[in-house]
Formats: C-alpha cells, sequence, structure tokens
C-alpha cells in the first residue's frame, strides 16, 4: 500500500529493544489508532510482527515491511551495517534516505542507529557531528543535555554545534523560547575547564546564542540553563547517574515510609505524590532522544521501553517532522557560518596561550 505523501511517514525498527516486536507493535497501534495523518510503518520480521497483530484490528496508516536480520544489543554498529544489509535498523535508515519515509525511530541498538543515520541518511551542511539531546527533568521543567553519548573525542567546534542544535530543539521541542545555554564544567569561572571547555567558552560567548557560561554539575537541575553543552562521554555519564539518582531517591522515599507503622496512613496520601515523582523522572514519559544533525529525523528510545515509551517515542519523532526540526537546524547552522570560519584561527591563538 503506497503510503500518502501528505501525512507525516515514520518508520520504526520493530526488532529494536529488549521487549520487541510485542511492546513496539502494541505502541504503534496506540499511535495509529490516535494521530491517523501519521503514517507508521514496522520493519521487521514480518511473521513475527503479524503474530503480535493478530488480536488487533490493523487501522489503515499501518504498515508492514518485512526485514530479515536484526542487529542485537551487543553487536559492534559499524560491523553489524556492512554485514546485515538487511537488517530492520538498516532498512529503516534506507526508507528516510530513499524518501519512503520522512524520519525512522528504534529502542534497539543505539550505536547502530547512529552509524546507520550518518552514514546512510547523511548529514546536515556544517554539522561535523550529529549529537544526542536528551530533554532532562529540572526545578523549571525540562532541559536539553546534549551530547548524551554519541562523541566521547570532541574539539571546541563540536560544542559549539551541539549548543546550535540544542538551541533548536530547546525552542521547537520543548518550547522554551530563547534558550540558554550552558558549558558543563569542573567550576562556573571562566578559566575552569580542559583546553576544549576553555576553547568552546570562546566561542560560545561570540555565537549570538545567550550563553550563560560555565555550569557545575549541582546546578545542572536547579535549571541554570535551558541547554546544557558538554562532550558525548560527560554527557553520558551525567545521564545515566542522573537517572540512577532518581530512581534510587524514589525507593528510598518508599522503604523509609513502610518502616514505619504509624506511617501507613500518611503512605496512602502520599502514593499520588510518589507516583507523580515518578513519571517525572520516568524515561519512558518522554519516549526517546533525538540524534540531532542528520538530515532527517532520528529518534532513539531506551532498550527496556515497553508500549508507553515505544507510543511516546513515535509520537516526539513525528512532532519533530511535523516542526522541520532538521530544516531549523540546518539554517541555524547557516546564521553561525561567520564565526565557524574564524575557529582555525582561534585554536592557534589558544595554542599560542597554552604554551
Amino acid at each position: 500500500m503506497a503510503l500518502s505523501h501528505s501525512s507525516i511517514r515514520v518508520a520504526v525498527d520493530a526488532m529494536g529493544g529488549d521487549h520487541a516486536p510485542r511492546e513496539v507493535v502494541q505502541g504503534c497501534v496506540a499511535v495509529a489508532q490516535q494521530m491517523p495523518d501519521v503514517e507508521i510503518t514496522l520493519v521487521g520480521d514480518r511473521q513475527r510482527i503479524q503474530a503480535d497483530l493478530r488480536s488487533t484490528t490493523l487501522p489503515p496508516n499501518l504498515h508492514v515491511r518485512h526485514a530479515s536480520q536484526v542487529i542485537e544489543m551487543g553487536e559492534s554498529p559499524v560491523y553489524a551495517i556492512r554485514r546485515k544489509k538487511d537488517a530492520s535498523i538498516v532498512v529503516c535508515a534506507q526508507m528516510v534516505q530513499e524518501g519512503e519515509a520522512d524520519a525512522f525511530f528504534s529502542a534497539g541498538n543505539s550505536g547502530a542507529a547512529m552509524a546507520v543515520a550518518a552514514l546512510q541518511i547523511g548529514r546536515i551542511p556544517g554539522i561535523d557531528r550529529p549529537a544526542i539531546a536528551a530533554a532532562i527533568p529540572c526545578k523549571k521543567g525540562r532541559f536539553v543535555l546534549i551530547d548524551a553519548g554519541a562523541n566521547v573525542d570532541c574539539d571546541a567546534s563540536h560544542l559549539l554545534e551541539f549548543a546550535i542544535m540544542g538551541s533548536v530543539y530547546a525552542e521547537v521541542i520543548l518550547n522554551i523560547p530563547n534558550p540558554t545555554v550552558g558549558l558543563l564544567s569542573n567550576g562556573e569561572e571562566e578559566g575552569k575547564g580542559n583546553q576544549v571547555v576553555k576553547v568552546a567558552h570562546k566561542l560560545l560567548h561570540q555565537s549570538g546564542l545567550p550563553f550563560v557560561g560555565n555550569i557545575e554539575g549541582k546546578d545542572v537541575f536547579e535549571g541554570k540553563a535551558d541547554v546544557v553543552v558538554c562532550d558525548g562521554f560527560v554527557g553520558n555519564v551525567a545521564l545515566k547517574i542522573g537517572e540512577g539518582t532518581a530512581s534510587f531517591m524514589v525507593s528510598l522515599i518508599e522503604a523509609e515510609v513502610r518502616r514505619h507503622p504509624l506511617l501507613v496512613v500518611p503512605l496512602a496520601m502520599l502514593r499520588g505524590v510518589i507516583r507523580r515523582l515518578k513519571q517525572r523522572t520516568d524515561y519512558a514519559e518522554y519516549g526517546g532522544a533525538h540524534l540531532l544533525g542528520v538530515r532527517g529525523v532520528c529518534v532513539i528510545g531506551h532498550g527496556r521501553s515497553h508500549a508507553s515509551a515505544i507510543a511516546n517515542g513515535v509520537r516526539l519523532t513525528a512532532r519533530s517532522v511535523r516542526e522541520r526540526v532538521a530544516k531549523r537546524i540546518e539554517d541555524a547552522m547557516l546564521a553561525q557560518t561567520a564565526l565557524l570560519s574564524t575557529i582555525p584561527l582561534l585554536l592557534q591563538e589558544n595554542d599560542a596561550d597554552a604554551q
């Protein structure tokens, strides 16, 4: 069945994630029923997908495309992509590359999703390193952490790219007007950080973005910046520590309250509060993280995602297409062309200062 070009077309890796394809199928069915303007193609083992669809009335905007292979979580991304040409996640990216889909979503091997998006879909002009943007809860609502794990080793120009992309994302997806940008460092002072952070500080200061300077890890969840910029190594560690701390604190509150018999009644009254706290800190509520900087939309879901998280991730993917996130990033990069051209000279000046 041909997909309507007036619709938003999302390819979904049906085999990606710990609970695939069952939970992926259920999440996509829910979105297809709620959003008739979104055409969803489930990509993967047709027999297994259809087995999970048997008890469901198939919405007219939900389709199945067979892919004979799967890239498992533990496989080397680049090697697997080259060896498994008919893997579900590879086919999803091919659909975007060939214009059969506007975006793809996967809760599978995140390294494979990043690699196949960069290799097959390609990068936005001016973007050297696509980066993962994660929406994280904080006191003010949410902030964007970028890069959350795509690039372990970065230079100052990459951090500037991240700031530009993260600003577009915060404004368009999180609805934050004129979002502020902070550079994650080991101190607020301008001279803090390694050489990459110090040069990035100068670039961001000249960028015209609402740059608030360096911020420390303890201030991230205070909402001192709407966009927190760092390399992917630091960002991924910060993300995982944040997830673990949130889960630990909620379980600690529940355990402490249960230890005291007199708190049984207050506990019943607090259940609603604890439930809302869990929801606010749960990755499933937002559904996924964007890989920004590629020509199209790629959203990566959590490997443990159940149907609700899958549904939220697919909705987020569709919204990013509707809001033209990739085109807005391309326009923002063009606006920074003059500054980007000065980077080599700035790096030379910084090397001279260091000597």
